[in-house]
């Protein structure tokens, strides 16, 4: 199979080829070479600063690039696309089959924005993610067409094949920053004020149970990582995830990923699972990425037994939105509002909502604590 695609304009051609071959009980590999006069620009871009970006590094030091931690699987698989996840402004990058074409969408930490001319079969796209995943250690067809995959540092692939993805393939990538951000360098006046960053630097020393909330993008593992990394050093911090994205500089941390079932449906590890797992190794803190469903009521039992300190992330439109959303995954795991109320008001002691604006700025909109009024719970903005 040789498939290839390219600009129109004829200033910035890109050209993608691909070559599967087939193996006995294995998916196709497929081999990448790219010619492109002007992609190198966007590897070299100078970042724009904003909340979530403090700018350019210090020309003094190396350019460490998101490419250079990635496996050779991986970057012969991404092929052209290497010099848009070099670019230090990328946050994601999406790849979809619309209407017989391929569209191709980046976040430069403003709006997604389509870059126009890319021309592709639908089936380079469905190469690609079953490349992408492969090199993340997983596997993807037409009888598990989704899958996410961490590739080098901490790039998160997600990819949906027909027929659940009924206009065709769809990869989502999301990148990491490129160095991990500093407390420090996340609460400037335009992210937060002065008495805000001190109330978050006093949760962290007394050891509160912290949820970071808000919409996809608003910055919620930039945040929950900049937080951890204020624990002192002693203590022993395990972080659960379904795909390892927080990037920590803290010392003593022990960082524990969730797994899929193999073709067999054997070898499945749950964020439950795990977390079970973390309980049993000496934790001083237990950090769980996203709370998502019945994992829930494990870590609100952890927290209120004598674990704090421990922090996790959900997804929430806005402050008020919280408590409903707790009681949609309470549900999920047999917990009703009055027993949920209950676990949550004794186990979470600060709510941190994060918003990002049309411009792509990022703030922390608003600090709340959960409260009961009726056997229900309800939640007080405090700051």
């Amino acid at each position: 199979m040789n498939l290839r695609y390219g600009v129109q304009n004829p200033a910035n051609t890109i050209a993608l080829s691909g070559r599967a071959s087939a193996a006995a009980s294995a998916s196709a590999a497929v081999s990448t070479s790219i010619s492109a006069s002007t992609t190198t620009a966007a590897s070299t871009a100078t970042a724009t600063p904003t909340e979530l970006d403090p700018g350019p590094p210090d020309a003094a030091k190396p350019v460490v690039t998101r490419s250079s931690a990635l496996s050779l699987e991986a970057k012969h698989a991404l092929g052209a696309l290497l010099p848009l996840l070099d670019d230090p402004r990328l946050r994601d990058l999406t790849i979809q089959v619309v209407r017989g074409s391929v569209r191709i969408w980046v976040d430069r930490g403003n709006q997604m924005q389509e870059l126009n001319g890319w021309r592709a079969p639908p089936s380079a796209v469905r190469a690609l993610a079953v490349a992408l995943i492969s090199a993340g250690g997983r596997h993807i067809d037409e009888l598990t067409p989704c899958a996410d995959v961490r590739l080098g540092n901490g790039i998160r692939v997600h990819a949906i094949l027909p027929p659940a993805s009924v206009g065709g393939a769809a990869i989502s990538i999301r990148v990491p920053r490129q160095e991990a951000m500093s407390f420090a360098a996340l609460a400037h006046p335009g992210f937060c004020t002065m008495r805000q960053k001190n109330v978050l630097e006093h949760a962290v020393a007394s050891k509160r149970n912290l949820l970071i909330t808000g919409s996809t993008g608003s910055g919620k593992t930039t945040v929950l990582a900049s937080l951890i990394d204020l624990v002192p050093s002693a203590e022993r911090v395990i972080t659960i995830e379904d795909v390892a994205e927080l990037r920590l500089t803290h010392d003593h941390w022990v960082a524990l990923e969730a797994r899929q079932a193999n073709l067999e449906g054997a070898g499945a590890l749950s964020l439950e699972r795990l977390l079970r797992e973390a309980l049993r190794m000496r934790p001083d803190r237990i950090v769980l990425g996203e709370c998502r469903g019945a994992e829930l009521l494990i870590l609100l039992s952890a927290l209120n037994t004598g674990h704090d300190g421990g922090a996790g992330t959900l997804h929430a439109s806005s402050l008020h939105d919280v408590p409903a959303r707790l009681e949609a995954l309470g549900a999920l795991g047999g917990l009703g509002p009055q027993a949920l109320a209950r676990q949550v008001s004794a186990a979470i002691h600060l709510v941190i909502h994060l918003e990002r604006d049309q411009t792509g700025q990022h703030r922390l909109a608003a600090l709340g604590r959960f409260a009961i009024q009726d056997d229900v719970l309800c939640i007080e903005e405090v700051v």
